[in-house]
């Protein structure tokens, strides 16, 4: 089940949703979210299911664990047991199979593929879980004593899956006791709206754009029809990322808790360092905060533990060397930045700037699409036509001409264009009255559009529910 289903738009929700409200006290509201939570995990599969209630259950008794032997040094026995239950569960569905690749490639041996399923949200319920550990650990929030009550804060469907990866300390006090406010109703069905649009309109047409030149034979596509559909895949992962993000926090708001943002407009940045903060800001903030001052063999080593986090990185989002590439990329660029220092890099134009991250960005994603590495070479070689390619085609024309209108809004959009003119309109009583006739009536425009879209489109699967 995806949010971008017509089944979970009117059945799931409009079941889910009257059912929490009908509900008065916190309890019943949450044994509510718990339930319909449970079985849109198991929608797909029941399995993953088992899985998920193994891993908050041993996370349960570890964080007991912690809270019982608190200040000492046996506390650490809790850690280490979360660490290798959680840790070892990602890397056993995750990346059984690329490491047997390796072994087989380095050593010649024929060890079989265990073709192992990858459970929906594995990665972010499993990161979400050991920051409530570690957090725990720090004291920076108190253990969780009530089963029931972690694994809602684990299994809350908006944000199961494909995160944010919420903080426990962001909702922990919102379990208790929480309300939705008309205003929080309000914004909570804009911002879902505004995620089903940025999703089902921009990126799956933007997506037919990639198929068309990134998906075939590479070898036959010009100069100008790479860098094209590379661009209209930049655009894809932020309009689906960033749209599913938007569908989380504004359910989350529906139901009276307020998640973190995870994107803030990442294309305007300066250079990588800021898209970077801007861009999937809970895996940022998460290896931020519990990884990058790590002590490297007994020391804080900021080269090391830059390169580390970057690796992390890429590795993170897939058992692939080019997705390690892709996070390696990435940190060489912000270990050039920080060793150019800020003050230096403000003194070059803006203009230049901009044009030297948008490079770096579109690249990178280049690297991010391509799994095979050999279809990489051949992606580069295409960008500065050392293929042979010609430089365009007609193809690429009519395509452009074709979509000129979705990629025009879809560079708007990436821009906060519309959240100035809002703010500039509410500064008066008719302009906010404007702006909240204008929000309802678009509201209303796009969930009818996208409806007429999903009726013909079965498959809607987001990004980086495969991560």
């Amino acid at each position: 089940m995806v949010f971008s289903d017509l089944f979970f738009l009117y059945i799931f929700l409009a079941a889910c949703i009257p059912i929490y409200f009908i509900s008065k006290k916190t309890l019943y509201r949450n044994i509510v979210l718990v339930a319909f939570s449970l079985i849109f995990y198991a929608w797909s599969s029941p399995v993953w299911l088992l899985l998920l209630l193994v891993s908050v259950t041993g996370n349960y008794f570890c964080g007991l664990m912690i809270d019982r032997w608190k200040g000492t040094g046996k506390a650490k026995i809790g850690v280490a047991c979360s660490l290798i239950l959680s840790l070892g569960m990602l890397f056993v569905f995750k990346y059984t199979d690329f490491f047997i690749e390796n072994i087989n490639m380095v050593l010649g041996t024929a060890i079989p593929l265990q073709k192992i399923e990858l459970p929906i949200g594995i990665s972010f319920y499993t990161f979400q879980i050991i920051s409530y550990i570690m957090d725990a650990y720090w004291g920076k929030v108190p253990v969780q004593k009530n089963f029931f009550k972690l694994l809602m804060y684990i299994s809350l469907f908006p944000q199961l899956v494909a995160g944010p990866i919420v903080r426990y300390s962001t909702v922990a006090s919102e379990i208790d006791s929480r309300k939705t406010t008309i205003i929080d109703a309000s914004e909570g069905i804009t911002r879902f709206i505004t995620g089903l649009g940025k999703k089902v309109i921009l990126a799956n047409g933007l997506n037919l754009i990639v198929e068309q030149f990134l998906d075939g034979d590479l070898t036959k596509v010009s100069v100008l029809g790479t860098w094209y559909g590379v661009i209209a895949y930049s655009l894809y992962v932020y309009f689906d990322f960033s749209g599913y993000s938007d569908m989380a926090i504004g359910l989350g708001r529906i139901f009276g808790f307020h998640f973190d943002e995870n994107f803030n407009y990442p294309f305007i940045c300066k250079n990588i360092t800021e898209f970077w903060q801007r861009w999937h800001i809970s895996l940022g903030s998460f290896f931020r905060d519990y990884l990058l001052y790590v002590p490297i063999f007994g020391k804080r080593r900021p080269y090391g533990g830059l390169f580390l986090v970057w690796f992390c990185t890429g590795f993170w989002h897939g058992a692939s060397w080019n997705y390690i590439i892709w996070g390696l990329y990435y940190g060489l660029f912000i270990l050039a930045e920080r060793l150019i220092g800020s003050k230096r890099l403000k003194k070059v134009p803006e203009a230049i700037m901009h044009v030297y991250n948008k490079l770096v960005i579109i690249i990178g994603f280049g690297i991010f699409h391509f799994t095979d590495i050999s279809k990489l070479g051949v992606f580069f070689g295409n960008l500065v036509g050392a293929n042979g390619n010609t430089f365009t085609d007609i193809s690429v024309h009519t395509s452009f001409m074709n979509n000129i209108f979705l990629i025009l809004f879809a560079v708007l959009i990436c821009m906060p264009v519309i959240p100035k003119v809002k703010i500039m309109l509410q500064k008066s009583e008719a302009g906010e009255n404007a702006v909240g006739a204008v929000t309802v009536a678009s509201n209303i425009i796009i969930l009818l559009v996208c409806t007429i879209l999903l009726v013909e489109n079965t498959n809607n699967p987001f990004l980086y529910w495969q991560f």
